[in-house]
């Protein structure tokens, strides 16, 4: 147990961080087989939902480190097929946030780059990744432009983190969005999903060398729906979304379970039976879904207020936890 939960140490840091790079290739080379498997038999949509739980549950075992959605906010993952999804991009522990929160038929936007990575980049190639070269405007806008066309033929979503690089951030912070995950929601005529995951500074700071166990809590919003708006909004779209995703980073940070990813020195851990019964569920209150009106850009801002935020993440703030 103290292996995993202790205190972090540069052995403990060089032990995770080797172990989490074996999960990664490990993962990525059974992801080129069974993406093989998968599309001759037509399922090539769930191929990087299998893959992404395969990897959380190795690096679960490996590493000591998960993410855990709080409240009953996965609802949001399940119910809404296609959608954008959307989240806040830290470091490259954020590929096991993906192993969590990623539904069946989703598809993740990468960096051409990637593309040539062995193993990894054969398995996102294999199955159905849309890569961005990010140098090339034409070429990035008919990837998405594509992107579109599956998302609405095969009702396939997509996940991107709209930062577009991680931030590495030593606190709650977001890095500003590009707006390519906003034109396409709108081109597509589909929700934007925001998923949150707290800050976890904590738990991961390779300028810090350090890397522990721990439990970091995420937080899926309500849908934001696109059916009304046009070109035309998407910098208010965008600006909007920003906010929503800034105020519950930070509510969620602070939040006990938050605090127990952001500090570098954790205390106790809090286990999950203890909170659930110790706390009250939270996101009970959420509305089914956020919809933004056209042509309408400073009522996309206003609605950013604390009211609204606690419609989101409920009113008895962010404890909570869901299995």
């Amino acid at each position: 147990m103290s292996l995993f939960l202790g205190r972090t140490s540069t052995p403990s840091f060089l032990y995770r961080l080797l172990a989490a790079y074996g999960a990664l290739v490990l993962c990525a080379a059974y992801g080129v087989v069974i993406s093989i498997v998968l599309t001759i038999f037509g399922y090539q949509g769930i191929a990087q939902w299998a893959v992404a739980r395969a990897f959380k549950f190795t690096m679960r075992l490996s590493t000591g480190v998960r993410f855990r959605i709080l409240g009953g906010s996965d609802k949001h993952l399940r119910d809404n097929r296609p959608a954008v999804f959307i989240g806040n991009h830290q470091t490259a522990l954020d590929v096991l946030l993906l192993g969590t929160v990623f539904p069946k038929y989703t598809s993740v936007t990468s960096k051409k780059s990637l593309k040539s990575v062995p193993f990894l980049g054969w398995f996102m190639s294999l199955s159905g990744t849309v890569f961005i070269d990010r140098a090339d405007r034409k070429s990035a806008v008919k990837a998405f432009d594509g992107a579109a066309t599956t998302i609405r033929e095969k009702r396939q979503s997509v996940f991107i983190f709209p930062e577009g690089t991680r931030s590495n951030a030593a606190e709650p912070m977001l890095l500003p969005f590009k707006k390519g995950a906003f034109h396409l929601a709108i081109q597509a005529k589909v929700p934007i999903i925001p998923v949150v995951a707290a800050c976890y500074w904590g738990v991961l700071s390779p300028k810090e060398w350090r890397f522990r166990g721990g439990e970091i809590p995420v937080v899926v919003l309500p849908p934001i729906q696109t059916d009304n708006l046009d070109a035309s909004d998407v910098d208010a779209l965008t600006n909007y979304t920003r906010e929503l995703m800034l105020k519950t980073l930070m509510k969620l940070t602070e939040s006990p379970q938050g605090q127990q990813a952001f500090k570098a020195e954790p205390g106790p851990l809090v286990l999950p039976g203890k909170a659930t019964e110790e706390t009250a569920p939270i996101v009970e209150s959420e509305p089914d879904s956020m919809e933004v009106k056209k042509d309408d850009s400073d009522a996309l801002r206003k609605r950013v207020t604390d009211k609204e935020l606690k419609k989101s993440v409920g009113e008895e703030g962010i404890d909570g936890v869901a299995t």
